[in-house]
Order: structure tokens, then C-alpha cells, then sequence
């Protein structure tokens, strides 16, 4: 279930302090397609080795937090930079 609007008028992107939005399920599957092949980190440079159930993206569409179970993980080091994908 996507983030709901209430919350992300309320939630701003910890890095840069950009609004968030939710990320379209299309987007989430073409993004996790390229996790499974590997490569692909958070901003600390540790591997993201879990595919994303569902995803908020920032503004400028530069980076992507996971959401699991509901709850939007929103921490700076856990932030994953869009420059590394191919499909954003």
C-alpha cells in the first residue's frame, strides 16, 4: 500500500529536505530487476540485498528510500542515489 498523502506532506527527504513521493509499483520493478543483478548501493556503500516492496522517491528524483511494511525508512546513510540505474 503506498505512503499515504497525509504522511508524505508531513515527511521530507532527511539529505536534502525535499518533499517525497510515492514511487510507481512499474518504477519498483524495474529498479529491483537491477538490484537482483547486484551492484547497487545505499549511500553508506553497503550492498542493497533486499528488493524494495514499495519506494519514496525525492523531488528531484535523485533518491529513493525504502518503505517496509508500511514504514518509510528514512534515514541518510539508507538513502539509495538514482545515478547508479539505468531506468530512472
Amino acid at each position: 500500500m503506498p505512503v499515504a498523502d497525509n504522511l508524505l506532506e508531513i515527511i521530507m527527504c532527511p539529505r536534502t529536505k525535499q518533499n517525497l513521493q510515492n514511487l510507481s509499483s512499474e518504477k519498483v520493478g524495474e529498479i529491483n530487476k537491477e538490484i537482483e543483478a547486484g551492484g547497487i548501493k545505499y549511500y553508506d556503500g553497503s550492498l542493497v540485498d533486499q528488493k524494495l516492496d514499495e519506494a519514496l522517491i525525492t523531488a528531484d528524483q535523485k533518491v529513493i528510500y525504502r518503505v517496509d511494511e508500511e514504514i518509510p525508512i528514512l534515514m541518510i546513510d539508507k538513502g539509495i542515489p538514482t545515478e547508479q540505474f539505468k531506468s530512472i
